[in-house]
């Protein structure tokens, strides 16, 4: 360990604040069509944290906020982070019965959202789904939804009023009336330990996990980072690849703002437009994370390596295969993979800097400063032998404080020791190298996104015509992994594979809808005691696929 290795913790909002008064005129985000310095995004922040001071928004209230990346999704989220409340970012991709079970169970206020024609979602459309009566709410400065009874408003950061709603300019008004030194000293009384925001993740259930995250969760780790693991030369220049509610671009985020760094970033991936704005702003480190979009910024036309000169660190996961054509297409780069995880507020382990090319393809690492880990014996519980794969426990700064309203599943992920038991398989080697093996539960890894087999299931099941249904995971080129159903139909009943996908659209977010239904009759149900055994589904599935 670096004895000289240290590192400096503030809130969140402090961070946006120290970057203004240091270097206000530095760009601090960059998208392709519009920039914005440190003093500018301050600015707007606080802005932001006056108009819902304004609507008597209190300290450790708790804020959504659904908006695509841009201006306005990072002024509003260090805006709510200023006044101590907690932030609740929204997945831009959730329907109508997702977001209302969210809504009601994080228990918000208010939320921020945006209504303008370039959004590729309209939010709105999702709230009046989500929230039935919100269109005959007689005033928007005071909403009393049955749906969801904590909620008292909407808000537009951009966009015209709508019913239900605080139209932006409305929002503009409700700042200008309250004096910014309140926000000020709702900030300077905001502790590290305080919840900075709740991120809700899929789990073993049909609804998400609300993962509460302290400010030093996310801030600590990925200021340290980016300080010191991903600065080359001045000010880093950061680029990432995908939507800031996803811890793994909501952290880098903010360590660029925290190292005084500049993000870049866009509202949508597109892999042109990523190289393009990657080159243009001479990007030295880069989070395309992913396999599925590392392929595509690879194998897209306008791919030059030598149009890349400034680029010093390449941070992603995936197969050896995959890894070491990034080594070899890039060698002036270090490629780094890492582990991480919502409920660690990002990475927890990660390569290092004077690891071998193999270490790099082979491993992810091992675990980041002030942070444990503990692989277990699957059958006894007890630290596995080195190089024995078993479920890896996480202690630490970084560990979520819990599950919001759920203190059932609290328990079961964090021990008494303070030991998070994240269901990931992993091996350690004789070096303390970590080496991923898969997920201990039924859990789907979708492009990154996590998706529970269960939640697949409930919506599966509730079509009329299906008797029972389990979902496996189904290997693809472009998101690694898809959701496959196996279906038994009930007696007297027909059903079509399109009939069955037709009828989960709508209905659950598109990237968790099966990409192939399989039909079994009752008897063809491979039983383990008293469960289905999936492993025998996955065979029998790539059994399938093989014929094709």
């Amino acid at each position: 360990m670096d004895r000289h290795d240290w590192c400096e913790v503030s809130p969140i909002g402090d961070l946006l604040v120290k970057g203004a008064v240091f270097h206000p005129e530095r760009d601090a985000i960059v998208f392709p069509d519009t920039r914005s310095t440190y003093g500018a995004l301050l600015d707007g922040a606080v802005a932001v944290a006056r108009a819902l001071l304004a609507l008597d928004v209190k300290p450790g209230e708790h804020v959504g906020l659904m908006a695509a990346n841009g201006l306005a999704f990072v002024e509003a989220f260090f805006g709510i982070a200023m006044l101590g409340c907690v932030a609740v970012p929204l997945h831009a991709r959730h329907k109508a019965g997702e977001l209302a079970y969210i809504i009601e169970n994080a228990d918000l206020v208010a939320v921020l959202t945006t209504a303008e024609a370039s959004d590729h979602v309209e939010f709105m459309a999702l709230f009046r789904a989500a929230l039935p009566s919100l269109a005959m709410a007689a005033d928007p400065a005071r909403l009393a939804l049955p749906e969801a009874p904590r909620l008292r408003n909407i808000l537009l950061l951009r966009g015209d009023a709508a019913p239900g709603c605080i139209g932006h300019l409305d929002l503009q008004r409700h700042a200008s009336a309250t004096d910014a030194a309140r926000v000020h000293a709702a900030r300077q009384q905001v502790r590290i330990r305080d919840t900075g925001a709740i991120l809700y993740t899929s789990g073993t259930t049909n609804h998400p996990k609300g993962c509460l995250l302290s400010h030093e969760a996310l801030v600590r780790g990925a200021v340290q980072r980016a300080r010191r693991r991903f600065r080359h030369a001045g000010h880093g220049v950061t680029w990432g690849a995908g939507p800031l509610f996803h811890i793994g671009s909501l952290a880098p985020m903010l360590g660029a703002i925290g190292s005084g760094g500049t993000y870049v970033t866009d509202t949508i991936f597109d892999a042109g437009r990523a190289l393009a704005l990657i080159q243009r702003e001479r990007a030295d480190t880069v989070f395309p994370w992913f396999p599925a979009i590392v392929r595509a910024l690879l194998d897209h036309p306008d791919f030059n390596p030598a149009r890349l000169p400034a680029l010093r660190s390449f941070v992603t996961i995936g197969p050896a295969a995959l890894i070491e054509r990034i080594q070899c297409l890039l060698p002036q780069a270090e490629l780094i993979q890492a582990c991480g995880m919502t409920e660690t507020a990002g990475i927890y382990a990660i390569t290092g800097a004077s690891d071998t090319a193999r270490e790099r393809t082979h491993s992810n690492g091992k675990p980041a400063p002030g942070i444990e880990v503990s692989i277990r014996d699957l059958d006894t519980g007890a630290p596995a032998a080195p190089g024995t794969v078993g479920e890896i426990l996480v202690r630490g700064y970084c560990v979520t404080e819990g599950y919001y309203r759920d203190p059932v599943k609290t328990t079961q992920a964090i021990d008494g020791a303070r030991w998070l038991h994240t269901g990931d398989l992993y091996l350690q080697d004789s070096d303390g190298n970590l080496v991923f093996h898969g997920r201990l539960k039924d859990m789907l890894k979708v492009g990154g996104e996590n998706v529970a087999a269960i939640e697949v299931e409930s919506l599966l099941c509730a079509h009329p015509a299906v008797k029972a249904a389990e979902v496996v995971g189904m290997p693809d080129e472009r998101l690694d992994e898809v959701a496959a159903a196996f279906i038994e139909v009930k007696q007297g009943a027909t059903l079509t594979a399109e009939q069955l996908i037709a009828f989960c659209k709508g209905r659950i977010a598109s990237f968790k809808i099966p990409r192939a239904v399989l039909f079994i009759s009752a008897e063809q149900w491979p039983m383990s005691a008293t469960k289905v055994d999936k492993r025998v589904l996955r065979t029998r599935l790539a059994a399938a696929l093989a014929e094709k």
